[in-house]
């Protein structure tokens, strides 16, 4: 089975698409608003801290999960996991936590993009209107253009079908054809609107207020703010990581299985955090947080997800060649949510193959069918209810997309480090031109990463706790008359956990069924 696999067409074209895997929304969209809202410079150090601790070990786990896995001719999280856990418990122990694994990676790339797809839907979208003036007439405020976009389901599901669309046709075109050649074209671009769009904000000068400049604006993310650093820009912080770096998801681990096995992985996943931070930290934190504060001052940076699809097209219709450069924003932001969202719907394609034996073609267009179904809940609510508030996006957000992934990354590193041990340092190191030194697996792998990992998760139950998100029905949903639709998603998410773990442990029973009736380990590559 694994001779089969497809693999990459050139060491290039692999490092792209995995940092375009990485590189998404959460780059340009999620980590302006997040630095702002946090304190800015407050932010900016746990940010860092959470990066050596948690994001280059976790990356490097992901990488040695994939091409390991890939080894066996697995592309998903949950056999990839049994096969690291086998080494230090036995088989039936190893299944249950592969299982657990699959169902939190299956319900990631199942659910995640199920609201994913519309913001990238919504971006293509705004890149549209940004070019032909769509929200260019001064007289409507640009929130009630966002509230009408989203509540308007003929103008949002046209843009949301064409972005599924693009990415059914990539992902059915294969690794080499599909996700690495749109990646070739898709992250250059992606850096060259970016920087572009640096240029014009450096020399916005300072229209509304003479302390309102572009260099204020870097100087509010930059300067460390000790007496503003609390626990909750440091949980932020840290859930950015996660998210930006697409880890604890399972899709790095997919992208990694089609390596050959002398790859290397520990230079290919350096490369991949290094990429997204030129994105994140140097692109994104330098295109939307400085426009931002040129126009709005500090306090309108803090203006949330709104940041992106409110507060920047107030300002692009206020600026010289705005329609122009609002155009290059949205469509960098499509770009990169594209390359992320097609690692997702990869994985998925790529489980139907293992499982069902179904050809390539035939699954993405199942996994199109899948995304349509799961989607129009969330496109349709806002349409619904007559309001800007989503329960079902930010449920599927607040557990799937964040709370789940720390659950996930957790598991990974206690198979890498605690379970198979110097055996994975072994595996790490193959093929690579830079050796994983002992002391470093020994620090952070199998001491540091994971005790992280835990007080993170402390901090994060403890915070959701006492938001109320541990009731029934939170508070928060049942004033805003949406209580039905966060219970609806509350049950969605558990029914595709429960199919998530099912469909994995029975994968690994299917493969593996002599060794967990022998509790031996017996097949090895």
């Amino acid at each position: 089975m694994s001779e089969k696999r497809e693999n990459w067409g050139s060491k290039l074209g692999m490092i792209l698409a995995m940092a375009g895997n990485a590189i998404g929304l959460g780059n340009f969209w999620r980590f302006p608003y997040q630095a702002a809202k946090n304190g800015g410079g407050a932010f900016m150090i746990p940010y860092f801290g959470a990066l050596i601790l948690l994001g280059i070990p976790l990356m490097l786990v992901e990488w040695n999960l994939g091409r390991e896995g890939g080894k066996y001719g697995h592309g998903t999280l949950g056999p990839m996991v049994y096969l690291q856990a086998r080494e230090g418990v036995k088989p039936k122990s190893a299944a249950v936590l592969g299982a657990l694994a699959g169902a939190l990676a299956f319900a990631v790339t199942v659910l995640v993009n199920s609201y994913y797809n519309h913001i990238i839907g919504w971006t293509l979208g705004y890149a549209w209107m940004s070019a032909t003036g769509g929200y260019m007439d001064k007289a409507v405020e640009t929130g009630d253009i966002f509230v009408k976009y989203i509540q308007s389901p003929g103008r949002f599901i046209v843009f949301w079908v064409i972005a599924l669309g693009f990415l059914g046709f990539a992902v059915m075109r294969g690794i080499q054809a599909g996700i690495e050649a749109w990646a070739k074209f898709m992250m250059p671009t992606i850096y060259i609107f970016g920087i572009l769009l640096i240029i014009r904000t450096l020399t916005l000068g300072a229209p509304v207020n003479p302390d309102w400049t572009p260099i204020a604006g870097l100087n509010y993310i930059w300067t460390p703010r000790w007496d503003a650093l609390n626990w909750t820009a440091a949980l932020a912080a840290a859930g950015q990581i996660f998210f930006t770096l697409s880890i604890g998801m399972g899709i790095i681990p997919n992208y990694a299985s089609y390596l050959k096995p002398e790859d290397d992985i520990v230079l290919s996943g350096v490369a991949t955090v290094s990429l997204n931070e030129l994105a994140e930290v140097i692109l994104g934190g330098t295109i939307a947080i400085p426009i931002a504060y040129t126009f709005l001052g500090e306090k309108g940076l803090k203006s949330g997800v709104g940041l992106s699809f409110i507060a920047l097209p107030n300002i692009f219709r206020q600026m010289a060649g705005g329609q122009i450069f609002g155009t290059f924003w949205f469509l960098l932001l499509f770009f990169a949510g594209f390359t992320s969202a097609i690692a997702m719907y990869n994985y998925i394609v790529a489980l139907i193959e293992e499982e069902l034996g179904i050809k390539k073609t035939t699954a993405s267009i199942m996994v199109f069918a899948l995304y349509i179904i799961l989607g129009l809940p969330v496109g349709l609510e806002a349409g619904l209810t007559k309001t800007a508030d989503l329960a079902v996006l930010s449920e599927l957000d607040n557990w799937v997309g964040s709370y789940l992934l720390v659950i996930l990354g957790l598991i990974e590193v206690i198979a890498c480090g605690w379970l198979m041990k110097d055996k994975a340092l072994e595996t790490m190191n193959k093929g690579s031109y830079w050796k994983v030194p002992k002391w470093f697996f020994t620090l952070f792998i199998q001491v540091l990463t994971p005790v992280a990992t835990i007080i993170l998760l402390f901090f994060s139950t403890k915070d959701y706790i006492s938001q109320g998100y541990f009731n029934l029905i939170p508070e928060v949903y049942i004033k805003a008359g949406l209580g039905s639709w966060a219970l609806f998603a509350r049950i969605l998410i558990v029914l595709v956990l429960i199919l998530g773990f099912y469909q994995s442990y029975t994968s690994i029973k299917k493969r593996y069924k002599v060794e967990l009736e022998t509790s031996k380990v017996s097949i090895r590559k």
